[in-house]
């Protein structure tokens, strides 16, 4: 498993454990307790990471993306999306081209 994949996992479960958690107490308890603050806070972590990627700045664009995958995760949660599902479309999509896999969702 890659280094990534593995802190992933473990973040999840982090993240799973602060379900019903204090909002006051913990940020991810009050995204979870708020999914469209959840999902807000994604939207907003995807434009600082596109903006780090145009600024051609390594180390924004690697520490946005981290924020990022953290917001995703969150925003998972609390739709009750677990990591498997995600993984079992990206499976479904492996060794389909790109044209040919957008051409079959519009379908």
């Amino acid at each position: 498993m890659s280094r990534l994949a593995q802190v992933l996992t473990r973040l999840s479960a982090v993240i799973e454990s602060r379900k019903g958690g204090d909002p006051a107490a913990s940020y991810t308890a009050r995204l979870l307790s708020d999914p469209s603050l959840a999902a807000k806070k994604l939207g907003e972590e995807a434009v600082e990471t596109v903006i780090a990627a145009v600024q051609d700045d390594a180390d924004a664009l690697a520490a946005e993306s981290a924020d990022l995958l953290y917001h995703w995760l969150v925003v998972l949660a609390a739709a009750g999306v677990p990591l498997d599902k995600v993984a079992a479309k990206l499976e479904a999509r492996e060794g389909v081209s790109g044209h040919a896999e957008k051409a079959g969702r519009e379908a």
